[in-house]
């Protein structure tokens, strides 16, 4: 007991409600009682220090209660042992689970498991050991920080372990993957000088040695690595039940809008050498290697050192990091030092203020002074006074703020394991926050953090004496008189700028009051002010004319654009995405010009927690929607609700939080619940003018895309509409009564109506019934027994290839179940297989003939794309589904692997159909997000180009488009092996 963790305590937060902390503390007793492996915590739990904290992390922390209470057992294990042993042993685990998979000890989803289990074990040791009072600062950054290497690490030899297996790489040494791998992961950061905080994402950026031998095909080297950074991703932040590992964030890596995740080494010291900047010598400061071959990443940081250490003492970085700095405050809005809502680490006085206040004499002074180029923060204010740059006395205070601030840092993150550092801006929330700092009150806590910011402040100003307004943190930017000024020329071209003339007339122009959404005073005023961040914010994008020039269109189409500007004054983040969108995504540009507040959603917590359930976004549809005032209200309503849930989603798949498959689902969520919403509101309005027929019931079916879940931002809706009556009660019961047919025929005008109709609101959908029965020619609504006789009869097998995709989204839940189990039994139908594929492929040429198939950028039309996949997929249901009903009611990706594990496509085949149909949809998804209309890739921005192919993986468009015909042939191979 002597060096346990509970035998070590000598402290605990204070508890604000010790009514409620003490019924779940009974609860956890409760359960620890069931638990042999927990009954020792037992005796500790009525008084004592491990009591009060246990009290303490009830009463303040619900990610830290949650992970107490799921595993009574883990605590007991944690409490019984030494925190450094215990934080050692999850170490070592998490590095080498790679081992035990490759072993054969556990699976791949136990191992995903297990580096979950792991992170949550020891987010719960180290949050003890913190609170507790057993570790230093120091101790917990460092320990977060070893996590987090073993976690990249093991995270990095488990994919390379994989990929040997697929034969992609050759392992020097399969006991140590990385080494000798071809390539390096650097941590940045926190995260690189051992520093990290409780709940941070992990800065990482990967680079690989183009001329590696370990490749079986050295020229796939950027896929290959591109390939394992997305998998390394993908393994550490995706959440499941057991929560996730670490958010990864590779944005630091040179020009991540137009680059692969993985770097080639040449093109990283070309990038550094010509255009790196500054704040990229501050990041590399801290930079270490953590994972893959740690050699080559230490050669390169050796090779990078003129870039990072310049000989003389560089002066200029002061100026160039304080305008960094100004503009946080003038744009975030921390410039004044507060407790309530206070970012402590933004605001003044706060954690980025002795960061750089380090950072920039180490820029300034280690080109000269060796000594200078430490990681840690505490290590380089020590040797600045060491070598004399600063005072004892400020060495002295700097190093407890820094401390001070961490450690109120910690505890934000440890209530809900959330990235942030702003204190609540709700008095009883702080109140309770002080408490769980140890303080008796609120005035106290504040008092502290005042006294503390107020110390960090003043050090800080010391250094960097007050500069002149933002808009000269840039250079010059002048857009008066008719002249262009020299000054604001050359300032347009450092910030990434090509024709800078053209730039300094368009930003004139608006000055000038030449687009009428900006003529008015207070829109020229909020401009004036916001220009330099704006201009900052496009200069950043991959193509800054493009979206400068998007910006000006867009201004040309608004009649005002105050709210906009207004918004973009207020958020950095969301004039940063904005600025992305309009280079990358001119499409969701334009959403945004015409409701500004659809930004808004970008800025809330949930944006990065998105779903992609049906019952989800249909509540969150109905919720946006509201109760309308009439119809007329209700139409409008549902097209802003509609606007904003597309917008989120698009951008969502712009900013890497979900996949483009996802996205698919999300888009088709969303329809089916604009279509449930509407049917809904067309029905209460339509009965209340005809009544209902008596017995009569109805199901809408979505076919195509909508029904496959593969809906994309342009798609169209593709819907047939049944129904079903007593032929004995054929009149409705309203006042206007009407006979069945003719009521479900109006009844369906009516909700199509409501899709379609454009209102002040704009557009929502275009939908199309040319799939029901007799096509065009046919009632726009289709009776039940007429609609079976007719797809058992006369239907072509075209007609039930697009049955395939069928899926009820709305009407009587009783009659959608029976609608679909007579989808079903026409799927299963037994068919000739022979006969089958024979149709499928005279449809498919029919296709070719009408529509073309030689565009090489076309994912659907395109010979070997997705037309032929679902086709082939839509062959094997028709085909085998009479035997194999399992087949029914897939998507096409499914259909492949079912296929396989019923013997009707070999493994390999089914793997080439599934890779490619993900590679064309992703692409396709992205094609239709950016662009509206047909895309053409002659006219389409090179940017888009760029971007289609860093989706991919690969490093150009050319070489997209080489891929894309590679795969397409594979397609075309396998597709004539299915008959």
């Amino acid at each position: 007991m002597k060096d346990t963790l509970l035998s070590r305590l000598s402290q605990a937060p204070l508890v604000a409600d010790q009514k409620r902390a003490k019924a779940q503390l009974k609860d956890f007793i409760d359960r620890a009682r069931g638990e042999p492996e927990a009954a020792g915590l037992l005796e500790h739990l009525s008084e004592g220090l491990f009591c009060e904290l246990l009290l303490g992390l009830a009463d303040h922390s619900p990610f830290l209660w949650q992970l107490t209470v799921n595993d009574p057992a883990r605590m007991a294990r944690l409490a019984f042992s030494s925190p450094e042993e215990a934080h050692r042993a999850i170490i070592d685990n998490q590095s080498g689970l790679f081992r035990e998979l490759r072993s054969g000890a556990i699976t791949r989803d136990g191992a995903v498991q297990a580096f979950r289990q792991n992170r949550n074990a020891h987010a719960l040791l180290v949050a003890m050991a913190d609170i507790g009072g057993l570790w230093s600062t120091e101790e917990v950054t460092q320990a977060l920080s070893d996590f987090a290497d073993a976690s990249v690490a093991g995270g990095v030899n488990l994919v390379l372990t994989e990929m040997a297996d697929l034969g992609r790489v050759n392992l020097v040494n399969p006991d140590n993957p990385g080494e000798g791998s071809g390539f390096t992961v650097l941590a940045l950061g926190k995260h690189g000088a051992g520093e990290l905080n409780y709940s941070s994402d992990i800065d990482l950026v990967i680079f690989f040695d183009p001329e590696t031998q370990v490749l079986r095909d050295p020229s796939e080297a950027a896929t290959v690595y591109t390939r394992i950074a997305q998998q390394l991703a993908k393994l550490l932040q995706e959440r499941t039940a057991d929560g996730y590992v670490h958010r990864v964030d590779y944005r630091l890596r040179p020009d991540p809008g137009s680059t692969p995740t993985a770097v080639s080494l040449s093109s990283a010291y070309v990038y550094y050498e010509t255009v790196g900047q500054n704040w990229e010598r501050a990041a590399f400061i801290k930079a270490r290697p953590i994972a893959g071959d740690l050699t080559l990443g230490e050669d390169f940081l050796k090779e990078l050192r003129p870039f990072i250490w310049r000989k003389y003492f560089d002066f200029a970085s002061i100026a160039d990091v304080h305008a960094m700095k100004r503009q946080i405050h003038a744009v975030r809005g921390h410039d004044q030092i507060a407790v309530a809502g206070h970012d402590i680490k933004l605001g003044r006085g706060g954690i980025r203020e002795i960061e750089f206040f380090v950072q920039t004499q180490q820029l300034v002074f280690g080109g000269r002074r060796p000594g200078l180029r430490g990681r840690r923060t505490l290590d380089m204010l020590k040797a600045l006074h060491d070598e004399g740059w600063i005072t004892a006395h400020a060495r002295h205070e700097l190093s407890d703020a820094y401390r001070f601030l961490r450690t109120i840092e910690h505890r934000l993150q440890m209530v809900a394991d959330e990235q942030t550092q702003r204190l609540p801006s709700d008095e009883e929330q702080l109140k309770r926050f002080a408490k769980f700092c140890g303080y008796p009150n609120l005035k106290a806590f504040s008092k502290a953090l005042t006294e503390q910011a107020k110390i960090v402040q003043g050090h800080y100003a010391l250094l960097f004496e007050e500069g002149p307004e933002l808009a000269s943190d840039v250079g010059s930017l002048v857009f008066t008189g008719s002249d262009d000024d020299p000054d604001t020329l050359a300032t347009l071209q450092r910030m990434g700028f090509h024709e800078p003339e053209r730039v300094a007339e368009t930003v004139r122009g608006w000055h000038f009051g030449r687009r009428p959404a900006i003529q008015s005073a207070r829109a020229r005023e909020v401009l004036t002010e916001l220009t330099p961040a704006l201009l900052a914010a496009l200069g950043g994008t991959a193509d800054p004319d493009g979206a400068l020039a998007a910006l000006d269109r867009a201004f040309g189409r608004m009649p005002a654009a105050v709210e906009l500007l207004t918004i973009l004054q207020s958020h950095d983040r969301l004039r940063l995405l904005f600025a992305d969108l309009l280079g990358t995504a001119p499409r969701l540009a334009d959403t945004v010009a015409q409701s500004p507040h659809v930004l808004d959603a970008l800025i809330d917590p949930a944006f990065g927690t998105p779903t992609t359930d049906d019952e989800t976004i249909e509540a969150q549809v109905r919720q946006l929607i509201g109760p309308p005032r009439d119809f007329e209200d209700f139409l409008d309503r549902a097209r802003d609700a509609a606007r904003q849930m597309r917008f989120v989603t698009s951008a969502r798949l712009l900013s890497g939080v979900i996949s483009p498959t996802q996205t698919g689902e999300a888009y088709a969520a969303i329809a089916r619940a604009v279509i449930r919403a509407s049917f809904d509101e067309v029905r209460r309005a339509f009965e209340a003018e005809h009544g209902s027929v008596p017995g009569s019931r109805i199901g809408i079916l979505g076919l195509g895309r909508l029904g496959s879940r593969e809906l994309t931002a342009g798609s169209d809706l593709d819907l047939v509409v049944i129904y079903d009556f007593d032929e004995n009660q054929r009149e409705s019961t309203g006042p206007r009564s009407l006979d069945a047919v003719v009521y479900y025929t109006r009844l369906t005008q009516r909700l199509v109506s409501a899709l379609t109709v454009p209102t002040r609101r704009g557009l929502l959908y275009e939908v199309d019934l040319r799939l029901r029965p007799q096509g065009g020619k046919g009632p726009v609504a289709s009776q039940f027994k007429g609609f079976v006789s007719y797809q058992k009869t006369e239907a072509d097998l075209w007609e039930h290839m697009a049955l395939t995709r069928a899926r009820v989204l709305a009407g009587d839940e009783t009659f959608g179940a029976e609608v679909s189990q007579a989808v079903k039994d026409i799927l299963t139908t037994k068919r000739d297989p022979k006969h089958v594929f024979k149709e499928v492929r005279t449809m498919r040429e029919l296709i070719a003939q009408e529509k073309g198939d030689s565009d090489p950028w076309d994912m659907k039309l395109a010979r070997g794309g997705l037309t032929d996949l679902d086709f082939i997929a839509q062959g094997l249901v028709l085909a085998h589904a009479h035997k194999h009903p399992s087949l029914a009611g897939l998507s096409t990706e499914a259909t492949f692997a079912e296929a396989q594990s019923l013997g009707l496509l070999p493994a390999d085949d089914a793997r080439t159909l599934t890779e490619a149909h993900r590679l064309f949809n992703d692409i396709f998804q992205w094609q239709r997000l950016t662009i509206e209309g047909t895309f053409d890739a002659e006219r389409v921005p090179p940017v888009i180009l760029k971007r289609l192919a860093t989706v991919a993986g690969l490093p150009s468009a050319k070489v997209l488009l080489e891929h894309l015909g590679e795969m397409r042939g594979r397609v075309a191979t396998a597709g004539g092996m299915v008959a």
